[in-house]
């Protein structure tokens, strides 16, 4: 069964395919993407890799986390849900005039 890894503390530059190509030395990769920023179109610094199956995925945690990775040390472990976050209120946080 395939698992879905949090990779944090990437280089700004690095691409989907040099995040894939450094996790399949653990194992197959199904997917390996980095999310960016929807206004900048900037990396995050943060992806998610799943793997194939879940000894290779705890194989690329052990191997990975906690390791150098184009000057950086990488963050991996086990993606979570994304939680429910509070609607935001009106006016994006500018505050309130009451009505006037």
């Amino acid at each position: 069964m395939a698992k879905k890894l949090y990779v944090g503390g990437l280089p700004y530059s690095t691409t989907d395919a040099e995040l894939k190509a450094h996790f399949e030395q653990a194992g197959p990769v199904i997917s390996a993407t980095i999310i960016m920023d929807k206004m900048s179109g900037r990396s995050k610094g943060f992806g998610f890799v799943e793997m194939e199956n879940d000894a290779d995925a705890d194989k690329a945690i052990s191997s990975f986390h906690g390791q150098d990775f184009g000057g950086r040390n990488l963050t991996v472990n086990e993606a979570r849900p994304m939680e429910d976050r509070p609607p935001r209120q009106n006016g994006g946080g500018y505050g309130s005039r009451g009505g006037y």
